[in-house]
């Protein structure tokens, strides 16, 4: 079923989430090495987070990013 003309509206109202390059991110949920922070590592559609406890590199999306994110710790250097 498409989705109704409120939520394609309420979808594209949504403000993009600001992410840099170098931003150190906590999650909400722990990794599987009980670390919260990840480094992102690149932007793009999808984007690549390193774990800074073990390592670990995984690559999100950004709606999943926005889900799983709790906030900035600290922010990278803007473009």
């Amino acid at each position: 079923m498409p989705p109704s003309t409120d939520d394609a509206v309420t979808e594209a109202r949504r403000p993009v989430l600001d992410v840099r390059m170098g931003d150190l991110l906590e999650m909400r949920k722990p990794h599987a090495c009980g670390g919260r922070s990840w480094r992102v590592s690149r932007l793009g559609a999808d984007i690549g987070l390193i774990c800074q406890t073990c390592g670990r590199r995984v690559m999100l999306e950004r709606a999943e990013l926005e889900k799983r994110l709790r906030g900035p710790i600290q922010r990278g250097v803007p473009e």
